[in-house]
């Protein structure tokens, strides 16, 4: 089986060793100049490179939909969160081809461990870190061209669990399928929302919102799939994290809000 996972960086830093496997993939190169980085660009061929500041390493998966010929799979990672069977790992070389075909040949998409929320929904959690109404508008989209998901939309914000990261494995007929159906939502909503005046954190809009989006996709098509461990290089700043998700939860007041259906 012919499989390519890409590894999305925004600066140099060290691969995994199997190349052959691993397609290291500089996000955002259209505005990076950066020298001596030989990583393969995501500027290069259809792509929508410009957008990073705001699609995050959406930008990697557009790249491979649009230039990646004769692959049987491919899959994203980042260059510093990667998929392995051993949760304790360390290094970037985390799964085998062998192991990677193998797990293909289980199931035809392959995606992290859910990250769980004790106290919050997938909604309530995303609107106590991000603006909320392009949230509310990916909704009204769903609802206007894509009804057939919207109750699963709903069912994915209502839970307490998701898969995050946009990191995923796919055979290659279950990711165009998926990238045709994300690019779409997010082409749209790109159209309707004004992202002018957010901060650069918040204006990564479109990359959070496909992590989400990653269920609803999952859920209405009934895609069978595999949960394997991720692992992080470096700190993960846990707790400098969750404090800073209470004072948003608690003490912020979001500008954008609008009325909701969770």
């Amino acid at each position: 089986m012919r499989i390519k996972i890409l590894v999305a960086a925004h600066k140099k830093f060290p691969m995994p060793t199997d190349r052959i496997l691993y397609l290291p993939i500089l996000v955002g190169a259209v505005n990076n100049y950066k020298n001596g980085i030989d990583f393969q660009r995501d500027d290069e061929g259809t792509n929508i490179s410009n957008k990073n500041p705001n699609y995050n390493e959406l930008t990697a998966i557009y790249w491979a939909w649009k230039n990646l010929e004769n692959v049987d799979a491919v899959g994203l990672v980042h260059y510093r969160r990667f998929f392995s069977f051993d949760r304790k790992k360390k290094g970037m070389d985390g799964l085998t081809k062998k192991q990677v075909g193998k797990l293909l040949e289980e199931t035809p998409v392959v995606l992290p461990k859910k990250r769980h929320y004790i106290i919050e929904t997938n909604y309530s959690h995303y609107i106590h870190a991000h603006h909320k109404y392009p949230l509310d508008e990916t909704r009204q989209v769903i609802a206007d061209f894509y009804p057939q998901y919207l109750q699963s939309f709903d069912n994915v914000m209502s839970k307490r669990s998701a898969h995050m990261f946009n990191m995923f494995i796919m055979k290659w007929n279950y990711f165009d399928k998926y990238a045709t159906w994300l690019f779409g939502i997010l082409e749209k909503l790109e159209r309707k929302i004004d992202i002018s005046n957010f901060s650069v954190q918040e204006a990564r809009v479109f990359g959070y919102l496909a992590e989400v989006l990653m269920d609803v996709w999952i859920e209405k098509g009934r895609i069978s799939y595999k949960e394997i461990y991720w692992n992080q290089i470096g700190e993960k700043h846990t707790l400098k994290k969750a404090a800073a998700f209470l004072v948003r939860k608690f003490f912020q007041k979001d500008s954008n809000k609008t009325n909701t259906h969770f």
